[in-house]
């Protein structure tokens, strides 16, 4: 106390109030008792302190640590006042009773009181995205925390912590945190719509294009392409070049906004000479150009341009072109937007592939009805060898004559695919295979047996097209149960030469697969698939780590030639494991 007793009375008014926070005997005996509202802790000064007409505080010694306390909870509202993200005390109506700087910014009513206002009114009455719709009742009444997610105006979206707190009066208060995650989310649903975007773009069937001209499904890809880069990425000025590989030049194949003299300009994938375009080609690597006056590598696509980005068509170690935008603005192109370009760069590229792929595989009439006849076959015969080995499981050690007639449903089930397959093999003209399919390189995938694990039917439909057209005898399951099963039935290391699988499948991940199917098999022959890099738990790095080759590794989307050279890796690896069988007459006799 640094004022003394004689000071204390003489500030006191003649109708004025002492607040005692203590022992009031240690109060000086010029103050009239009726003078004096006494309190029993630091913490009952707050109250106290909204009476009328109030002189002073007396704090007797033996609350001084109280006061400490006191002073650090005044600390504590001063940084909730000034913290980066929204704070509010509500009750349990949703009534506001306090709010700090950032959440009255973000409301709006820098010069409105805040207390006694619904927080939903706060914001602006937002839409709730969830997980939980109702997160405020949802803390009340279960005591616990609550999370979620509002959507505001202004295309603002905010992440809401809800923690319940229970007063000595059994009164029950809410304490809020709001975070913006505006930037967060609007990258995710960018991300989600370049994705979708991705998929689309390279979806180009066979019974959609077959009966377009050649320029017709260029024209169609290239205003696809138009499309999602000026109205889901916002780049206006575009251009796209095509790698010949024989003399490496960059041939234009879409040119949006581009000067006509730099469209035509000749352009060689080389470092020197050839602009960010050409260093791009020869690095593969992507290239920003924040300042177009102060690169010496830069050639303007447009007078107007100041700054650039520009990204290889990639798959895996092969550039099959560059994809150029460029801005009137300086400086004007974020990690983000080079982010999102090298994701559709890739999906562009896929395309074009498939496009390429789908040029060549072109068939006679009698090839498609042999295509349609297999394709309609293969995904239900698949479903009944995966029935069959489900209920043959059951029987095993049981009743041996169901088992004997499940393994022979087992064995034509797998004749009528094959019977279809050689046929069509023999039915197709050489013209209508793809390059390279025939190649003595290529001998080794005849007949060789593979499993595709994936949940996505869309991909064990295409496994069965693409890998059949190599002779390759495929098979496919949904779940890893289902997968462990077929091998099992399958003679164990001498069924399946190799096993592709998804990381992410409905019972358990492509790294747990690849567990259980090494107590069956010797060395499990693996190949695991992730999309966009996505890989939960890090199942590939844990997969490597317990004998998956670093090559047997597919990321899509990708290339048919992709695909077959890791599908070789496997069975290069094979034919050097000494306890494999390596040939079709050792192999056990499966079903």
């Amino acid at each position: 106390m640094n004022r003394s007793p004689q000071a204390v009375t003489q500030s006191m008014s003649e109708s004025g109030k002492l607040i005692c926070v203590g022992d009031p005997t240690t109060l000086p005996s010029e103050i009239a008792r009726e003078s004096v509202i006494l309190v029993d802790s630091s913490i009952a000064v707050v109250d106290a302190l909204s009476e009328p007409a109030i002189d002073g505080v007396w704090i007797a010694r033996d609350q001084l640590p109280q006061i400490s306390e006191l002073r650090g909870i005044a600390q504590s509202g001063l940084m909730l006042r000034d913290m980066p993200e929204g704070v509010a005390l509500m009750d349990s109506d949703m009534r506001v009773l306090w709010a700090n700087d950032r959440l009255i910014e973000w409301a709006g009513t820098d010069n409105v009181p805040v207390a006694g206002r619904n927080f939903y009114d706060l914001l602006s009455n937002p839409e709730i995205m969830g997980p939980d719709f109702c997160p405020f009742h949802t803390a009340l009444a279960t005591s616990e925390e609550s999370t979620s997610t509002l959507h505001s105006d202004g295309n603002r979206y905010y992440q809401i912590h809800a923690a319940p707190i229970v007063q000595s009066n059994h009164s029950r208060q809410l304490i809020v945190t709001v975070s913006d995650v505006t930037d967060e989310i609007l990258q995710q649903q960018k991300l989600a719509a370049i994705h979708q975007a991705g998929r689309e773009l390279a979806d180009l069937r066979p019974t959609e294009i077959f009966m377009m001209e050649v320029d017709d499904r260029i024209d169609l890809l290239k205003e696809n392409i138009r499309h999602y880069l000026s109205d889901l990425l916002n780049f206006e000025v575009i251009e796209i070049r095509l790698l010949e590989h024989a003399t490496g030049n960059l041939v234009p194949l879409l040119s949006v906004e581009i000067d006509q003299d730099a469209s035509d300009r000749q352009l060689f994938a080389h470092p020197q000479g050839n602009g960010i375009t050409g260093y791009v080609a020869a690095s593969g690597m992507s290239y920003v150009c924040h300042d177009v006056e102060n690169d010496p590598l830069f050639i303007p696509g447009t007078s107007t341009s100041r700054s650039s980005l520009t990204a290889p068509l990639i798959l895996h170690d092969q550039v099959l072109g560059t994809i150029n935008v460029e801005s009137p603005e300086p400086a004007a192109f974020t990690d983000s937007d080079l982010q999102f370009l090298e994701i559709f760069a890739r999906d562009v590229a896929f395309a074009l592939n498939t496009l390429e792929l789908l040029v060549a595989q072109k068939a006679n009439t009698a090839q498609q009805s042999c295509d349609a006849i297999h394709s309609a076959v293969a995904m239900p015969v698949d479903e009944i060898l995966n029935d069959a080995v489900n209920v043959m499981e059951g029987y095993i050690g049981h009743s041996p004559e169901v088992v004997d007639r499940l393994r022979r449903i087992l064995h034509n089930a797998r004749d009528i695919k094959q019977t279809i397959q050689q046929i069509g093999q023999r039915m197709t003209p050489l013209e209508a295979v793809p390059a390279g399919v025939q190649s003595p390189q290529h001998a080794a995938l005849r007949d060789k047996r593979i499993l595709v694990v994936d949940a996505d039917e869309q991909v064990r439909e295409d496994a069965h097209q693409l890998l059949e057209r190599y002779g390759c005898v495929v098979e496919t399951a949904q779940k890893g149960a289902e997968a462990v099963m077929m091998v099992r039935s399958s003679g164990g290391s001498s069924g399946y030469d190799v096993i592709i699988s998804d990381i992410r499948l409905p019972d358990f991940s492509g790294y747990q697969l690849m567990l259980r199917l090494g107590d069956i098999i010797h060395r499990v022959p693996m190949v695991l698939m992730t999309g966009f890099g996505y890989d939960p738990g890090h199942s590939i790095v844990k997969a490597r780590q317990n004998g998956l080759h670093p090559k047997c590794v597919l990321f899509k989307p990708f290339r048919l030639d992709q695909m077959i050279d890791v599908v070789k890796t496997i069975l290069d690896l094979n034919k050097n494991d000494p306890l494999r069988p390596t040939s079709d007459a050792d192999r056990k006799p499966t079903v």
